[in-house]
C-alpha cells in the first residue's frame, strides 16, 4: 500500500527547467484498433540546458543539465522498449537552452497524457541529501504545516521560475503568470484540481521508489506541493523530480556515474509502469458512457450544492476504484473537455457542508461547489 505524505516546499537551489523549441519524439507503433483510451504519450523534460547549467557538479560535464538529460534518455529508452505503443517525447535531446513556455507548449501540442520533469538539487552545504517529488499544489496538505504555505514556498518558486527573466519579451509571453504573486499561481485552480489526483498518484509511485537504493530516505524525501510555472502551464498530470543533491558526495556518485544513472532510470521506470497500470485501469469504462446517470429531475433542483472530488479529461464508470467507494456523478459543460466529479449533492448547503469532513478523509483536496445546469462554480 502506498502512503501519501505531502510536505512543505523545500529550498532547492535549482534554476528552472528548460525545453527545446522542437520536440524530439519516438513514435509509437500502435496496433490497428488499439484503444485510444490508453496512456499513449509521455513527455520527458530534462531540466536546464545550454546557458542554464542548473546545479553545478564537480566538473562542467557533471553539471545538472548533463546528468538529467542522460537519465531522461535512459528512462525514455526503457519505456519504448517495454511499451512500443507509447510515444515518448523529449523536450530536449541535446545541450540547448529553450524557453519555459515552449516546453509547456510541447506537452500540449503532443496532447500528452503525462509530463515528467527531471532535476537534481544542490545546497551550499554538503550535508543535505535525498530525492523528492513535486506536484502543483494550491496549499500544503501537511497538517503539521500551520504557517502561510505561499510565504514558505514563494522563494523556491521564484528561483525555479527565474529563468524566464533570461528570455526576450518575457512579460508578453508569460502574461497571466506572475512568479511573485500567489493569486496568479492559483487563479487556474479548477485546471489544477482537474489533474491533481493523477499527479498525486504518479508522485506516490515515484516517492515509493525514492525510499529504495540507490536513493536514501531523508528529511527532503516525500511529496511536495509547489507552484512552479511548468506544472501550472502544462495542464496535465505532471511531476517535477529532484533526484538528489549534486552537492552531496554520495548522491553525486550515483547521479553522475553510468551505473548509478541506470539504477535511477530503473526506479523511475518502475514508477511509470505502476502508474500506467493504474491509469489504464481507470480507463475501463464503456465508450461514450459517463458514470452513473444524474438523479431524476424531481429529486434535485436545477441548482444545487455538491462536493467536487476531482476533475478529469475522461469519463469513468460509477464503479471505478478512483472514486474510493463514493457515490459520484459527472458534470461536464458543453464547451469543456473536463468532467467534474461531484458527490454528496443536495439543495441544502448545510447538509453538503456536514459531509465535507468525511469526504476529505478520502479526498483531502475536496471542496464545495454550486452546480447550476452544467456549470460548476467553487462556493
Amino acid at each position: 500500500m502506498l502512503v501519501f505524505k505531502v510536505k512543505k516546499a523545500i529550498c532547492a537551489v535549482c534554476c528552472t527547467i528548460v525545453a527545446a523549441p522542437l520536440a524530439f519524439s519516438y513514435p509509437a507503433n500502435e496496433p490497428e484498433g488499439e484503444s485510444s483510451l490508453k496512456l499513449k504519450t509521455v513527455v520527458l523534460d530534462a531540466g536546464h540546458g545550454g546557458k542554464d547549467p542548473g546545479a553545478p557538479g564537480q566538473t562542467s560535464s557533471t553539471s545538472e543539465k548533463h546528468i538529467v538529460l542522460s537519465i531522461a534518455k535512459k528512462l525514455g529508452n526503457r519505456i519504448v522498449q517495454a511499451y512500443p505503443d507509447v510515444k515518448v517525447v523529449y523536450t530536449r535531446d541535446k545541450d540547448v537552452f529553450v524557453e519555459l513556455n515552449q516546453r509547456a507548449n510541447i506537452a500540449k501540442k503532443n496532447k500528452a497524457d503525462l509530463f515528467i520533469s527531471i532535476h537534481c538539487n544542490s545546497n551550499s552545504s554538503k550535508s543535505p541529501y535525498g530525492a523528492s517529488v513535486h506536484i502543483l499544489g494550491q496549499n500544503s496538505s501537511n497538517q503539521s504545516n500551520k504557517g502561510d504555505y505561499f510565504d514558505k514556498s514563494m522563494s523556491v518558486a521564484r528561483r525555479e521560475n527565474s529563468v524566464m527573466l533570461l528570455e526576450d519579451d518575457y512579460k508578453t509571453k508569460y502574461q497571466g503568470f506572475d512568479p511573485d504573486s500567489p493569486e496568479s499561481i492559483i487563479s487556474h485552480s479548477l485546471m489544477w484540481s482537474a489533474n491533481y489526483e493523477s499527479s498525486l498518484m504518479l508522485a506516490a509511485e515515484m516517492d515509493a521508489q525514492f525510499h529504495e537504493a540507490p536513493f536514501r530516505k531523508s528529511s527532503y524525501t516525500g511529496i511536495h506541493q509547489d507552484v512552479f510555472y511548468l506544472l501550472w502551464a502544462t495542464n496535465m498530470p505532471a511531476v517535477l523530480l529532484e533526484l538528489g543533491f549534486l552537492s552531496n558526495p554520495t548522491d553525486f556518485k550515483y547521479l553522475s556515474t553510468e551505473s548509478g544513472q541506470n539504477q535511477v532510470a530503473d526506479k523511475l521506470f518502475n514508477a511509470f509502469k505502476n502508474y500506467k497500470s493504474y491509469y489504464e485501469g481507470s480507463m475501463n469504462f464503456e465508450q461514450n458512457a459517463v458514470i452513473q446517470p444524474a438523479p431524476a429531475a424531481e429529486s434535485i433542483p436545477e441548482s444545487y450544492y455538491a462536493i467536487q472530488i476531482m476533475g478529469l479529461g475522461r469519463g469513468l464508470k460509477a464503479s471505478d476504484p478512483a472514486f474510493k467507494g463514493l457515490e459520484v456523478k459527472a458534470v461536464k459543460a458543453s464547451d469543456s473537455s473536463v468532467y467534474k466529479y461531484v458527490t454528496a449533492w443536495s439543495a441544502d448547503r448545510t447538509a453538503v457542508l456536514s459531509a465535507l469532513e468525511k469526504v476529505k478523509i478520502k479526498f483531502p483536496e475536496a471542496f464545495i461547489v454550486k452546480v447550476t445546469g452544467d456549470n460548476v462554480k467553487r462556493d
